[in-house]
């Protein structure tokens, strides 16, 4: 089996890390966290992997710079997070102690060697390429943790690590963005103020729960035993990563295929992905199985978010259903609407109803509200945020994406496909082939209970699959599916 691009031999630092602080003084404070940043599942950081080919690396020295400037606006991720006054809250302790900046090489690895057989998919060894923080908990992390690689084509790898519970990919992209155009001029802020305050996603007082969120509920206990059943057998077995990248064509074949009159790539992926993975792991028919997918609160507040909010703006969204009916040979449409009943929930009031449920849960006993994991997929949608057009003055990087692969899935913008959307994924080696060959097919007849191994029914390929307009079986662990 394919597993990806493995990068051979240890990362050669030229030097200690360094701490890069604001540029100019920034105020001392101490920053408020909404209960949307802190969320107990969101107390990790984000990594990022930029690889840039010779012709677009820049001088090390101009990054560093130009971090020292983007953070004159954006001095929260040069402080440092702590426990707060009230219990089981955390917040930032705006003190311009600084993000941490490592410089290494790798003479034997090129840039093309990402955009080579098994680039798009994460392998443990790229780990190597984010400097690695010996810290007693997580809140002693730095919240941003950037290193540059430079490699023996003369090109460069930029990853960072961004705490999560300052900002979510709308935010990440806009820091990043900004950071970026320091690079080229001296032009920070862009067309919209940074606005670090969290205070318009407080709770009510006291606070109103006016939906069930089922999210983070799971109310019957038998179905609540079975989930768990389902999410230690996940845990407990080999996991592989999986890539598939749908480019623009196929999206747009797959939404006249599902026959709805409104239907966006999103909505049909994500329903195709939810589909196949209920079907390659093969639950009891009963079981009721969840969707849990990121939708940008912003624009459904009343008022809205100001444009240069930064922070954690999105909500989970939620479909369910159970895994028969997910995995039945009815219509596609089925499992779209339930996608898209989801995000319609998702309004002024029920944002203000969720960061309520989180706040009563956080002074209740347990310590804070947990997403239902325990029979759901998680869709993180990277795309159509501005991740992949990073350009810090050489141009923009030929390969953007995740620096590891998580149980959860990640639809990851396509280089030079502005429509097209890789899926990455760990799911269980035995499912692997039934996954991959549903998502290839979602078409297929078959649901829970009736699928076969689907050996027999795949055709091996090299590693990049292009496809012709037939529904023919597809098998790899890297797949482009085209029209």
């Amino acid at each position: 089996m394919d597993t990806g691009l493995e990068i051979p031999g240890e990362v050669q630092y030229t030097s200690s890390p360094v701490l890069v602080s604001p540029g100019r003084p920034t105020p001392r404070r101490t920053l408020y966290l909404s209960n949307l940043d802190d969320q107990r599942f969101l107390r990790f950081s984000i990594k990022y992997l930029y690889v840039f080919p010779a012709a677009a690396a820049v001088p090390v020295s101009a990054l560093r710079a130009a971090l020292a400037d983007a953070l004159v606006e954006y001095y929260p991720l040069a402080g440092r997070l702590r426990h707060g006054d009230e219990e089981g809250k955390l917040v930032v302790e705006c003190n311009a102690e600084g993000a941490l900046f490592a410089e290494g090489s790798l003479p034997g690895l090129a840039a093309d060697d990402f955009l080579r057989g098994g680039g798009a998919r994460p392998h443990r060894s790229w780990r190597k390429l984010l400097y690695r923080v010996d810290a007693y908990s997580f809140v002693a992390v730095p919240p941003l943790v950037v290193q540059v690689t430079h490699l023996g084509c003369g090109g460069m790898v930029l990853c960072m690590a961004i705490n999560h519970c300052l900002c979510d990919g709308v935010g990440t992209a806009q820091f990043l963005h900004a950071w970026a155009r320091a690079a080229r001029s001296s032009d920070i802020v862009g067309d919209n103020p940074v606005v670090n305050d969290r205070r318009a996603l407080r709770p009510r007082c006291p606070p109103r729960v006016e939906f069930a969120h089922p999210e983070y509920h799971c109310h019957d206990a038998a179905a609540d035993d079975d989930a768990s059943k389902l999410l230690a057998h996940l845990l407990g077995q080999p996991l592989a990563p999986v890539s598939l990248t749908f480019t623009a064509a196929r999206l747009a074949h797959l939404k006249k295929q599902i026959l709805l009159k409104r239907c966006t790539s999103f909505e049909a992926l994500a329903a195709t992905v939810w589909r196949a993975w209920v079907r390659a792991l093969d639950p009891p028919a009963p079981l009721r199985v969840k969707l849990l997918f990121s939708v940008n609160a912003r624009r459904r507040l009343r008022p809205e978010l100001p444009d240069g909010y930064y922070g954690n703006g999105f909500v989970l969204g939620c479909a369910e259903s159970t895994a028969g009916q997910v995995a039945a040979a009815a219509p596609m449409p089925t499992v779209v609407r339930l996608v898209q009943e989801a995000k319609e929930r998702v309004d002024d009031a029920y944002v203000r109803s969720m960061v309520d449920l989180l706040e009563e849960q956080r002074r209740g006993v347990g310590g804070g509200a947990k997403p239902d994991l325990s029979a759901s997929l998680v869709i993180s949608a990277w795309t159509r945020l501005g991740l992949e057009d990073l350009d810090f003055g050489g141009g923009a990087a030929a390969h953007m994406g995740p620096l590891t692969s998580e149980i959860y899935c990640v639809f990851v913008p396509v280089a030079g496909d502005p429509g097209g959307v890789t899926v990455l994924v760990s799911v269980p080696q035995a499912a692997t082939d039934k996954f991959e060959h549903y998502c290839c097919n979602p078409m297929d007849a078959a649901g829970v209970g009736e699928t076969g191994t689907g050996g027999g029914a795949m055709a091996a390929g090299n590693g990049m699959l292009e496809r012709d307009e037939k529904q023919q079986p597809c098998h790899g662990h890297e797949i482009k599916i085209d029209y």
